[in-house]
């Protein structure tokens, strides 16, 4: 027969957190693997030594903050309320049954006014980072890049459109040297220098809710305000050594250069090669790439052309004498370096005139075809015999098992499908965390299983 269940709520029980905590949950091998400690001081000239109230030990509040991305947590209330009753969350921030769980807003104005526009975010990353790097799980020998959208707190029909100044290429420095050598080289005037008084300028969509991000438009991507989190992982364990955010109209080359230099000199890596998607794959980047003795391993985008139009492959490249021969066996001569850092072969009118493939070839109106190469192309066609070596597929297959499966990971479950507050400098702290999160979980599956 069935028995009445007397209420137990108020039954007095002796019992302890460890004893309420599971040995196999995932913070108490957290706990493990990773010191916290080091946050204390790297947060220590932001408070006050000596005047204002006690503060809230610091290590707690970013381990509060790190609960929240660990677990999938969006909302900093919601997070405080599981706090309450999760005990396995109570044993993590070494806060007993009965103490009182800070308020929300405890955690909110201490990031917005103490930890907001300065650099702490990065530095714990980086701490976490060079504990991994300690404990052998990040070789640095081969590093894989690519980016991601996060779809902005910003509706893609409350917006204006603005004119700005058109943006600077990144590497403009070098290319603009590279393009002096080669006129020089060939007996060519220089350019003459551009007026810095006259801004060119280009009309671009901004939103009226948070202006910095950015309207993204990419094939096969969704349309709207995005921001990108341009992220490194290293090979070997898929760990994240580097994420940095730009709005979602930013080409992926662009600030790719800057990230991989700080990672080589802020953790001394070393690596022999990076892998990349196509979306990389430019003839700077590569020459850049080469230049600090690192081999580039990059995707392949076919051209898009014409059915009928012959595509530039058609046509032979001489490298001893500078020339391209084309499909009927004439040259198309070097002319010029143009200041976009291309050089120009065209070929002879008289020739092209009468040249039974003429329409297939070009459809100029003065009969001459002109093809182009940049100056530093020979790096670009030197990352494509990497590519298609059996050593450069082995790596280029490995991008699928690292830095996309990171990011699938951080989409579904660790929040970072939306951008979960407004402005550049908040959507960086939101990745940084969600990295530092993700490495502390990997690190803690492997070191304490």
């Amino acid at each position: 027969m069935l028995r009445d269940i007397s209420p137990q709520q108020h039954q007095l029980e002796m019992v302890t957190l460890e004893q309420l905590v599971p040995q196999n949950h995932l913070v108490r091998k957290i706990d493990t693997t990773i010191d916290f400690e080091f946050i204390r001081a790297e947060v220590a000239d932001l408070y006050c030594k000596d005047n204002g109230r006690p503060a809230i030990d610091p290590v707690m509040l970013f381990k509060i903050m790190l609960l929240g991305y660990l677990f999938g947590v969006p909302s900093e209330r919601r997070l405080m309320q599981e706090i309450e009753v999760n005990v396995a969350y109570r044993w993590f921030l070494r806060l007993s049954l009965t103490d009182k769980v800070p308020d929300a807003s405890t955690l909110s104005q201490n990031r917005i006014r103490r930890f907001n526009g300065t650099d702490v975010f990065q530095r714990v990353f980086d701490r976490i980072v060079e504990q991994a790097i300690a404990k052998r799980l990040i070789g640095g020998r081969v590093l894989y890049t690519d980016s991601t959208h996060l779809k902005a707190s910003a509706n893609k029909n409350k917006s204006i459109n603005k004119l700005v100044a058109a943006s600077t290429s990144a590497y403009v420095d070098q290319l603009n040297a590279a393009i002096e050598e080669e006129r020089k080289a060939a007996g060519k005037k220089p350019l003459a220098p551009k007026d810095d008084s006259v801004c060119e300028l280009s009309e671009i969509k901004a939103s009226t809710t948070d202006p910095d991000s950015g309207f993204m438009t990419r094939e096969g991507k969704p349309q709207g305000f995005f921001y990108l989190d341009h992220r490194t992982v290293d090979g070997r364990h898929g760990l994240i050594t580097d994420t940095h955010v730009t709005p979602g109209n930013q080409h992926d080359s662009q600030p790719y250069i800057a990230r991989l230099d700080r990672q080589l000199q802020r953790f001394q890596l070393e690596p022999v090669a990076v892998g990349l998607d196509a979306g990389y794959n430019t003839a700077m980047l590569c020459h850049l790439i080469k230049a600090r003795q690192i081999e580039p391993v990059m995707g392949y985008r076919r051209p898009n052309k014409g059915k009928d139009l012959l595509r530039k492959s058609a046509f032979d490249y001489d490298k001893d004498s500078d020339c391209y021969r084309c499909p009927q066996g004439e040259l198309l001569q070097y002319s010029t370096t143009n200041r976009a850092g291309y050089r120009e072969y065209k070929s002879d009118r008289n020739k092209c005139k009468d040249c039974p493939i003429r329409s297939r070839c070009t459809k100029s109106e003065n009969h001459t075809k002109v093809l182009t190469r940049h100056v530093f192309e020979t790096a670009k066609e030197a990352a494509n015999e990497t590519r298609l070596s059996a050593w450069g597929k082995k790596i280029y297959k490995r991008r699928k098992e690292t830095v996309e499966r990171s990011f699938s990971d951080a989409k579904q479950h660790h929040g970072h499908r939306y951008a979960r507050f407004r402005g550049l400098e908040k959507v960086q702290m939101q990745c940084l965390l969600a990295g530092a999160a993700q490495n502390i979980k990997k690190m803690a599956l492997l070191l304490a299983a």
